[in-house]
């Protein structure tokens, strides 16, 4: 059994690696151009609203509330310290909790009411209040409501909140110990709540909360707006040892109005349903949702949903987001079956499909033209039968499952906790969607869905520090578009593309950015969103293809030298920015040979030792990627001018090509490495493609054109033609991993073996004898008696004085050497034959007896 779940862990492994992709590039926090917001002694920047219209982004923290420049959110506008009172404090203290963590005034909501007011809420110590924030003075109202069932009483409670047409729709916890969860709507006419009872929420972790509008594009009547909460909550519907965690969607419709008799003030439209996600290669489930964004566009048939899963018991890391279709929702719940409790022996509940007649109008549905037809105008007319059966049958029993039935992305070794989603139309006419993930270390990944599979473009460090994003919020603005991610340290700032860091044309278009584009008469890599380009001008691929970029060569390539003395050590650094790309080296116009004991290439560097006059030259680093039908594009990345510090004798230039040199097996010696030149020249940059064949050896070469220039301006094409070495090209791991479980298996059974076999220690056999109790002990008597027998044997034929031989079993009471006229032995002779009775001893005797006969003694 444990052999078998091993082997299912590691066949999941091997899968998600080979499904997980890696970021192409790593933006470090210093290599890029992100603005950051920090307050002093304010921490938790957890709630975040933008105006796009005013270019005002209002940042909710522990205490304050901010509003800084979208543009610029280093610019602060204005600023509202909103604390808790001393005697909140002191009574939130002595009720238990922590007066330097808990009892401050948290602030959780933050919606605009209309232009110029916003409705905000916040713990206010474990008294949730809610209040009025004008915007032109910036202050508070003072109204000072009750926010209850609006913002949690805890501030590591989960929340979620909209604002619709002046209505607060909110998903958070009703008590102070926070047993009681609750989906609010605060309306001066009528407040609804969901029924307290866990067939409706069974402790949920709300995480999302969003509006979408059916009576825009609809004759008005025909059908209702409905509001969407996204949580996890315990199921009700598994048995298990431990709570199983399973994520859901509710609905409500906005123009519920509760029941009349039965659930009065309480919602007749909610209902809720499952969330599947899910590899079903492996069977392997992600019931936990950590963020969902709703994705609406004009130019979308259907809103699209967004989620970020883990599973409950991630002992392995992974992550996936799945994609949802609105439809799919909608018809799990206009047309889903029920799920209903069924007792099983009297005393268990199981949840099984409801098979009965379902009462009409159907229970859960919003109001429509339909219902309206049969007289039924609002919720309040609804009979008694349906409000019933919808109290009871809140659980759909079909689940909603994602595009193409699996995981848009699955990635290894991270946790993602955000997500929001842009679309971005390409210069080939194609609309894609950009995936902006947030992780529990700060670091943000976008991810882009093409043809042929998922890419994650690039991974941003955003923090100094190791913190989760707790929030994300993208700007919808065509020309300037960012990413604000919040923090408990600050709230960071960051532009959708950073297509100025690709410097050559190949960077630009592996890069597989539908942001970025390369301009064929700027040579730069320009942003398609901040100006008007066109195919024509451009070079764009999203599906990688590089080959465009021939004759796009510029004057980039940084260029240092070194003086080395004859026989040192010189260190060639060379890193390419590239996580997927590798490295290969060239002398001159050769491919430098790695196999020589001179060189010794390391992950960011080559080292040269015992440099001689056929090490100078130009050494050239280039950075390989690998595309599609095994096609590798090269750039140079840096050049390395080597000459010596004192040539002797020397009649050729430095930088005349050199010889490679093989088979040499001279003594490595060496030297202290010189400190590199500044680098003060550049080289034109060249491309080559790679592309692997049957007729041509790994090391053979082709040119096409003419030899490789570094030092001028050329367009000529370069074709260079050598079979892909896997081990190097590949960064898969799966060998390893297979070769791991090939010899843990091997290793299973040899111990089982053993241990069946009796050649194991006695707790291993104690073992055994419970497993096997039939299976008789091992007797070892004969072996050891053929043992003794052959160490005996050994020992006597050692004696080269003729002594009387002794028999296997004798006991040592052996006669000592006959020293001729009877006397005893001096004491030199004395301790050699006691040595040598030691060295006669059986194994198995342990005695103290200096003289063995009575005929030693002297009379």
């Amino acid at each position: 059994m444990a052999l078998s779940i091993l082997y299912l862990v590691f066949d999941l492994l091997l899968g998600v690696t080979a499904f997980s992709p890696e970021p192409r590039v790593t933006w470090e926090l210093s290599e890029v151009n992100l603005t950051h917001f920090h307050e002093p002694e304010v921490f938790n920047y957890s709630v975040l609203l933008l105006s796009e219209d005013e270019n005002v982004l209002y940042v909710g923290a522990r205490e304050a509330i901010f509003a800084v420049n979208s543009l610029d959110i280093s610019e602060k506008q204005h600023e509202l310290y909103w604390k808790a009172s001393e005697d909140q404090k002191n009574e939130c203290a002595k009720k238990g909790k922590s007066k330097q963590t808990e009892c401050f005034n948290y602030v959780r909501v933050l919606q605009p009411l209309n232009k110029d007011v916003l409705y905000v809420c916040g713990t206010n110590a474990f008294q949730p209040t809610c209040d009025h924030l004008n915007l032109l003075p910036f202050k508070l109202a003072g109204r000072n409501e009750d926010g209850k069932g609006r913002s949690p009483f805890d501030p590591m409670q989960s929340y979620t909140s909209v604002m619709i047409d002046g209505e607060l729709y909110s998903g958070t916890s009703f008590t102070f110990l926070g047993n009681e969860p609750i989906i609010f709507r605060q309306s001066q006419q009528n407040q609804l709540r969901t029924e307290y009872s866990v067939l409706w929420l069974n402790d949920p972790n709300f995480v999302s909360a969003d509006v979408i509008r059916h009576s825009q594009n609809m004759p008005k009547g025909y059908d209702d707006d409905k509001v969407y909460f996204f949580f996890t909550e315990v199921s009700v519907e598994f048995d298990f040892v431990g709570k199983v965690m399973i994520p859901r969607v509710a609905r409500v419709c906005k123009g519920d109005q509760g029941g009349l008799r039965i659930l009065q003030k309480k919602w007749t439209t909610f209902l809720k349903a499952t969330l599947l996600c899910r590899m079903p290669e492996w069977n392997y489930i992600f019931n936990v949702v950590n963020d969902v964004f709703i994705l609406k566009s004009p130019n979308l048939k259907e809103p699209l949903i967004y989620g970020v899963f883990t599973a409950q018991l991630n002992n392995i890391g992974v992550s996936a987001v799945c994609a949802y279709n609105m439809s799919s929702v909608e018809e799990v719940f206009a047309k889903g079956k029920y799920m209903q409790s069924a007792t099983v022996e009297q005393s268990d509940t199981k949840w099984v499909r409801y098979n009965g007649e379902i009462p009409k109008p159907r229970p859960g549905a919003c109001i429509n033209s339909f219902d309206r037809a049969m007289n039924f105008n609002s919720s309040l007319s609804l009979p008694d039968k349906t409000l019933q059966f919808v109290k009871d049958h809140p659980l759909m029993y079909d689940s909603v499952t994602p595009l193409g039935n699996k995981p848009q992305l699955v990635k290894r070794d991270v946790n993602y906790t955000q997500i929001v989603v842009d679309r971005v139309k390409a210069l080939d006419g194609n609309t894609y969607n950009v995936m902006f993930i947030g992780t529990d270390e700060g670091t943000l990944h976008k991810a882009i869905s093409s043809e042929h599979g998922m890419h994650i473009i690039e991974e941003i460090k955003l923090f100094p520090v190791s913190e989760p994003i707790q929030t994300l919020l993208l700007s919808s603005k065509e020309e300037q578009r960012y990413v604000y991610a919040g923090s408990n340290s600050g709230v960071m700032q960051s532009p959708v593309a950073f297509c100025e860091k690709y410097s050559t044309c190949v960077d630009c278009v592996l890069a597989r950015d539908p942001y970025c584009a390369w301009s064929v008469y700027r040579l730069t890599c320009v942003n398609i969103l901040q100006e008007e380009f066109s195919i024509w001008d451009t070079i764009q691929h999203i599906n990688g293809d590089a080959t465009s970029c021939f004759g796009q060569f510029i004057d980039n390539v940084m260029v240092a030298h070194h003086k080395v003395n004859l026989g040192g050590t010189v260190e060639l650094k060379c890193s390419p920015k590239a996580n997927l790309a590798s490295i290969s080296w060239k002398l001159e116009n050769q491919h430098l040979n790695l196999e020589n004991p001179n060189y010794h290439p390391l992950k960011d560097s080559l080292l040269i030792f015992n440099v001689k006059k056929e090490d100078t030259g130009a050494y050239y680093c280039l950075s390989e990627e690998k595309w599609l039908h095994n096609i590798i594009f090269s750039h140079v990345i840096v050049k390395h001018v080597v000459e010596l510090q004192r040539p002797l004798h020397t009649t050729t230039s430095p930088n005349s090509p050199a010889t490679q040199r093989e088979g040499n097996s001279m003594t490595l010696k060496l030297s202290p490495v010189v400190t590199e030149g500044s680098t003060t020249q550049i080289a034109s940059t060249q491309i080559v493609v790679t592309t692997p064949t049957e007729e041509t050896e790994p090391t053979s070469v082709s040119w096409m054109s003419v030899a490789f220039s570094p030092e001028t301006r050329s367009t000529d094409l370069k074709f260079h033609v050598e079979k892909t070495s896997y081990l190097t090209k590949s960064n898969d791991s799966s060998l390893f991993l297979v070769l791991f479980l090939l010899f843990f298996v091997l290793f299973c059974c040899v111990f089982a073996y053993n241990c069946y076999q009796g050649f194991l220690p006695t707790p291993c056999l104690k073992f055994r004898s419970t497993l096997v109790p039939n299976k008789p002990a091992t007797d070892f008597s004969d072996s050891e008696q053929g043992l003794k027998e052959t160490l005996v044997e050994q020992s006597n034929a050692q004696n080269q004085n003729g002594e009387q031989l002794k028999p296997s079993q004798d006991t040592g009471y052996e006669t000592e050497a006959d020293y001729g006229n009877g006397s005893i032995p001096h004491q030199d002779e004395s301790q050699k034959t006691e040595d040598n009775h030691n060295k006669d001893k059986p194994f198995d005797v342990i005695y103290d007896i200096k003289y063995a006969d009575s005929d030693a003694e002297v009379d």
